[in-house]
């Protein structure tokens, strides 16, 4: 029997080395005994069987899909895992459509465990809860304290790093803490959750924004208790918040449909533009907010009478952390030139506030986002505009307007109008910059020109708000 012990439990590579050597020497499964610990095990713990000795190493062949799979399997906490890998890559070299064959129990319990991986790694993004704490120079670090079921934090690792990159912080698990300076990342020992703070000056407002997106209409306990476990709640500052607005759903529910309330009432609403901006960099609300994007704030003077409302932040716009600065925003710029409306004297922004995307190679190419995501992003958009007090709105599309009206408009029936706002805001709609970047030929002749009369007809009304 040979034993093999990797140095560090999730790491793919010394697992794939070593598997690699013994499967090219034509060790069975059954000859070895996988292991983790904190000590390095002897590739060859004793000697190969004697038909084996001497014996060339022969080539190894895994398919790609079989290494996406392994290397979240590696994260999993059950140690019977790296038996089934071995076993896995070991039928492979004779059965290479191995893993089309759904029903093979070895392929179910691959395809098990990387799918409670990734919900464990979706979990971490969603529910690490970073507080402000001064260390001992007096600077200021964001700690957050996790329990992952797997070994998925230094795969996580890249994600903060990226979405956080331009702060410090400091991620304390049981297993082991993650510690960003700004510059690099290094690893810690493990910690207890009395290493972490429990709360800090920006939970109220936390607090504020879950009690004002919570929906009752729409509450489904059990769809709920799947998507945030009850194991997850001991570390949320919104855990506390649960119970009351679960008891009082169906209350608040009829109170609205009686009155009309909306359904994100500005309840410890953010003071100032700065606060929201600090917000949405922290909001893991959806699942944009977690897909590791930097959170795009709005931009333009604070008492602008005119705010202009796009969908979402493009691949241009997140890398520059700006609104409308892609080719959209060019035409959308141009487009205002001609008509006489002053980009400059607006206020823009966007119905939800992270890039929604499908990878493809190097690319990210936009994904619309769902009327959910828009409705859960709205208090954001309803705290810039209560700050801002616009006198005109211009919609882009109906991702924009859904965020301003709370419904998804026809925009080939509704714009070029305005809408008026219980508030007396007039919201006016057109298309969405980007639609007319799709098209072409006569199409596209047709559509800009459609474009151009909305965008007259705002400049007609922003003229007759400044006389008013």
């Amino acid at each position: 029997m040979i034993a093999i012990t990797l140095a560090v439990p999730d790491d793919f590579e010394e697992w794939r080395d070593a598997a690699r050597r013994l499967a090219g020497r034509g060790v069975p499964p059954e000859a070895v005994m996988w292991s983790d610990g904190s000590g390095v095990g002897d590739l060859f713990a004793s000697a190969p069987s004697s038909n084996d000795r001497g014996t060339a190493p022969v080539e190894v062949r895994a398919s790609r899909k079989f290494i996406d799979i392994a290397r979240s399997v590696i994260l999993h906490s059950d140690a019977e895992r790296l038996n089934l890998l071995y076993r896995a890559l070991w039928r492979l070299q004779k059965h290479p459509r191995l893993l089309d064959d759904a029903a093979d129990p070895d392929v179910a319990a691959l395809e098990r465990m990387a799918k409670q991986v990734r919900r464990d790694i979706h979990k971490m993004r969603a529910f690490v809860r970073f507080r402000s704490v001064i260390d001992e120079v007096g600077d200021e670090r964001y700690v957050a304290w996790f329990e992952p079921e797997h070994r998925i934090e230094r795969a996580n690792a890249d994600f903060f790093v990226n979405r956080f990159a331009s702060q410090r912080w400091s991620i304390l698990t049981p297993r082991l803490s993650l510690h960003w300076d700004g510059d690099s990342l290094m690893e810690g020992p493990p910690a207890s959750r009395g290493d972490a703070p429990a709360e800090d000056a920006t939970e109220e407002l936390w607090l504020g924004y879950y009690r004002s997106i919570f929906n009752p209409a729409r509450l489904k306990v059990g769809m709920m208790l799947k998507e945030m476990p009850r194991r997850y709640w001991k570390n949320l500052p919104e855990a506390r918040e649960i119970s009351d607005l679960v008891a009082g759903a169906h209350k608040r529910e009829a109170a609205m449909i009686a009155t009309g309330t909306s359904l994100f009432e500005q309840e410890n609403a953010p003071s100032s533009l700065e606060a929201i901006a600090e917000g949405i960099v922290q909001c893991r609300r959806c699942p944009i907010g977690c897909n590791g994007t930097r959170a795009v704030m709005g931009e333009g003077p604070p008492d602008a009478r005119l705010m202009i409302v796009g969908e979402q932040p493009g691949d241009t716009e997140e890398r520059e952390s700006r609104p409308f600065v892609g080719p959209a925003g060019q035409l959308l710029d141009k487009a205002m030139q001609e008509a006489g409306v002053e980009r400059q004297s607006a206020y823009v922004t966007n119905a939800v506030k992270h890039f929604k995307f499908t990878p493809r190679g190097k690319r990210r190419l936009h994904q619309n986002p769902t009327a959910g995501e828009i409705d859960i992003c709205r208090w954001w958009l309803d705290g810039e505009r209560t700050l801002i007090k616009p006198k005109v709105i211009l919609a882009l599309g109906a991702s924009g307007a859904r965020g301003l009206l709370g419904r998804t408009p026809s925009i080939g029936k509704e714009r070029g109008r305005a809408i008026t706002q219980p508030d007396g805001t007039l919201v006016w709609l057109t298309a969405h910059p980007s639609y007319l970047l799709r098209l072409d030929g006569e199409a596209r002749e047709r559509e800009h020109g459609r474009f151009a009369d909305d965008l007259a007809g705002l400049a007609r009304v922003l003229a007759t708000e400044h006389r008013t």
